[in-house]
């Protein structure tokens, strides 16, 4: 199964957090907050979303930075995803 967003809707994966200290030592993501960045897994189509024209300006494989409290978590085939609308989407990663 895979997952097809609608409107200006866009599936994000988040990205493992790791950090490593200044000696080298990486510390596992779990400890602390999760970061608000992620990949683009898949876009909608865009057009008419509540009466306005909406193009969508991130593409799959994209790395993102999206706010805080935003979007839907969903589980699908052990994968955890996040649906977000494309305004949640605060920055691409370049």
């Amino acid at each position: 199964m895979r997952l097809e967003p609608l409107g200006d809707r866009v599936v994000l994966k988040q990205l493992v957090a790791e950090e490593t200290t200044k000696s080298g030592i990486v510390l596992p993501g779990q400890s602390k907050e999760k970061p608000q960045q992620a990949e683009v897994v898949a876009v909608g189509p865009g057009g008419m979303v509540d009466g306005k024209e909406v193009t969508m300006h991130v593409k799959t494989g994209d790395q993102v930075i999206y706010s805080k409290y935003s979007g839907t978590e969903v589980e699908l085939d052990d994968e955890e995803y996040i649906i977000v609308k494309q305004n949640d989407i605060l920055a691409v990663i370049k």
